[in-house]
């Protein structure tokens, strides 16, 4: 069971394509798209689900979208960055439509915060999207509270579904509201096709793995709804899940030693970084004769994720596999890396700031 509100992670990629019937993202697939990104040329997008709609989209120059959003939960952190980098390369390099949801609705259900404060931290948040690259002007930009025609999808959608078949999905879930939040997203997902935006076109939904229950579900009601609508059947592509600096398995906004905020103390982020766990081994002796497993690092998974520059991330992968790199050193060459690009990508955001508040207000 994927339960899309949880903290556990995945651990096993391949067992979860089998089982859920993801089709793999292959190499093939990949080496089709004229500029492919760090996130195919690296495997961290390992899956998909109808895929192939978009890439014909992007290779004959049709119209597409790219959807994406956040629940407005907290400031970003480097989870938060691997889908808001997704829904950035669409739009820029493919010319996709994007459209990027402040999902208000499901953080009241999730986490109880109320509209007023979401409203906050949401500013925050579409901040840190703009200052990714995120061109507003291309984007449709809104609150699910106030979307009326996401609230209608919904409903058109939970007209199709039983309580028997979200359990079967979701799973047994105490708060009922989530259920509810469930149908959202699926309003959400299909808003890109509905008429005011031009009608049914393929869409693209990069998300972790673990909110796949929401594709399936979009997906089927798609189908349903489709002698009403013709809606195309939204398409997704899945990505890893940037693992926990403290060991645990999912960096989650309930575990803070598992993560860091864009907008943290620089020192702090340090503290997080020297003391993630790492795949050195015991003595430095050892790590020089037998050389470490960075594929058990948190450390050097945070330079396979974060660090754009493939000769670098190759070269700490060689150097610590051959035991010439100890892991203090390592920390500290990543730990640099991460904080210039933190440092530019804030002051980006200082810039961005009033621009995120008049968009929402706005909308």
């Amino acid at each position: 069971m994927l339960n899309p509100w949880g903290t556990s992670g995945i651990d096993d990629y391949e067992k979860l394509i089998r089982e859920f019937g993801i089709e793999p993202m292959t190499s093939d697939i990949a080496c089709r798209l004229p500029r492919p990104g760090k996130y195919f040329c690296r495997g961290i997008i390992f899956g998909h689900r109808g895929f192939d709609v978009v890439l014909a989209a992007i290779l004959n120059g049709e119209p597409f979208a790219v959807l994406s959003g956040i629940k407005p939960s907290g400031a970003f952190h480097l989870g938060s960055l691997t889908t808001a980098e997704q829904i950035v390369y669409y739009q820029k390099e493919y010319g996709a439509t994007a459209f990027y949801c402040i999902a208000d609705v499901e953080a009241f259900c999730d986490n109880r915060i109320p509209y007023e404060k979401s409203f906050e931290i949401a500013v925050d948040n579409l901040a840190d999207v703009l200052a990714l690259g995120l061109d507003p002007d291309r984007a449709y930009i809104y609150r699910q509270s106030e979307e009326k025609r996401v609230m209608d999808l919904a409903f058109e959608a939970g007209a199709h579904v039983t309580t028997a078949t979200m359990k079967a999905i979701y799973g047994e879930q105490t708060v009922f509201g989530l259920y509810m939040t469930a149908l959202l997203q699926v309003g959400d997902i299909l808003l890109p096709e509905h008429k005011d935006f031009d009608g049914p076109k393929p869409v693209v939904v990069p998300v972790g793995a673990d909110q796949d229950p929401h594709i399936r579900l979009t997906r089927d009601i798609a189908k349903r709804l489709h002698p009403r609508y013709d809606f195309i059947p939204p398409s997704a592509t899945f990505h890893r899940l940037i693992r926990g600096l403290d060991g645990s398995e999912k960096m989650s906004k309930r575990n803070p030693m598992s993560y860091f905020e864009l907008n943290e103390d620089v020192e702090s982020i340090k503290f997080k970084i020297m003391n993630a766990l790492t795949g050195g081994r015991p003595t430095i002796k050892e790590q020089r004769e037998f050389g470490g497993e960075p594929r058990m690092c948190r450390v050097y998974e945070l330079a396979f994720f974060r660090i754009d520059d493939d000769s670098l991330v190759e070269d700490i992968y060689r150097r610590c596999t051959s035991g010439e790199l100890i892991c203090g050193d390592c920390k500290s060459i990543i730990f640099e890396k991460i904080a210039e690009w933190l440092k530019e990508h804030n002051s980006r955001k200082r810039k961005v700031i009033d621009l995120a508040r008049k968009l929402l207000e706005e909308r």
